[in-house]
């Protein structure tokens, strides 16, 4: 019989939810998602995380066997307590996750199972280890680039997940300035950037597409905020050795040479050989790798 997981996404613009199999598939149907934000609430995370579970659960067979719920979470994440600190909803700090995913699929399957927290971060390095970029790697660190910055190591095929469930916060280390790395490198950071130098424009996409007509101050936002992620990947791999660095996040595809960028930072910046030989590559799960990172949580 096929094992499947309950896998839930929380991010700082949207929360998903599917069900995914033992294999990694997601299950036709399951997957569907509701908005979040800075202003979202407990109240209202409660109530989106009743509609996702919902919605994934009914596509649930009959004879299927569900093992658990694996939940990655925007963060600071306290997987002692199941709450969540997420810095781009400050209004949901200390919101009780792991018992409101576990409640509602309880209500729906009418008994209850085991449910897992881990970061975000550390939920895509674990999907990207198992059946994307990094499956080859001794260590890894996958990373997002996008409304904000996060990652999350895998060292010999296993997640690390640290003292707390939050290493890899990559984001929120200090860089230039004393600005941490989200707020140089994300997508909002870099147009607010680029607003400040006199652009138009106002959203990712908007520098994506000036950049390729060759605006000048749109393509510097985009360089400034690969060398960053570059800078402070060399760091990463100097402190941790890594083999590979996997980049997912819709700001990572806001040039098609994004990656190539980050890559010569890391590599101008870094110390020692070693960390000079890391490698960054793309994502290779896309959009899909959140949920199956959330159920390898409880799959793998």
């Amino acid at each position: 019989m096929t094992r499947y997981a309950l896998a839930v996404d929380v991010g700082g613009t949207k929360m998903e939810a599917a069900l995914v199999s033992e294999d990694g598939a997601l299950v036709d149907g399951s997957r569907s998602r509701q908005a979040t934000g800075r202003e979202t609430t407990p109240a209202s995370l409660n109530a989106a995380v009743v509609a996702i579970v919902e919605h994934a659960l009914a596509a649930l067979a009959a004879d299927a066997e569900l093992v658990g719920a694996g939940i990655g979470s925007a963060g600071p994440v306290d997987r002692t307590r199941g709450e969540i600190m997420p810095v781009n909803m400050p209004l949901a700090r200390g919101f009780g996750l792991v018992e409101a995913v576990a409640t509602a699929a309880a209500v729906v399957l009418g008994r209850e199972i085991p449910t897992t927290l881990g970061h975000d971060g550390g939920a895509l390095a674990l999907a990207e280890s198992w059946l994307g970029a990094t499956q080859e790697a001794g260590a890894s660190l996958s990373i997002v680039v996008s409304t904000g910055v996060g990652g999350g190591f895998v060292v010999g095929g296993a997640y690390v997940p640290g003292a707390t469930g939050n290493a890899g916060h990559l984001g929120q280390v200090r860089r230039e300035g004393g600005l941490t790395l989200e707020e140089i490198a994300s997508g909002p950071a870099s147009a607010a950037w680029a607003q400040e130098q006199g652009w138009s424009g106002a959203t990712g996409e908007d520098l994506a597409r000036d950049a390729a007509a060759g605006v000048a101050v749109a393509r510097a936002a985009i360089e400034r905020s690969a060398r960053a992620v570059g800078e402070a990947l060399a760091d990463a791999a100097t402190l941790v050795d890594l083999d590979v660095v996997a980049i997912g996040g819709g700001f990572s595809r806001v040039s098609s040479d994004y990656i190539d960028l980050v890559q010569h930072a890391l590599t101008a910046s870094a110390a020692h050989d070693y960390s000079r030989r890391t490698r960054v590559v793309r994502s290779g799960l896309g959009d899909e790798g959140p949920l199956i990172g959330a159920a390898a949580l409880v799959l793998r």
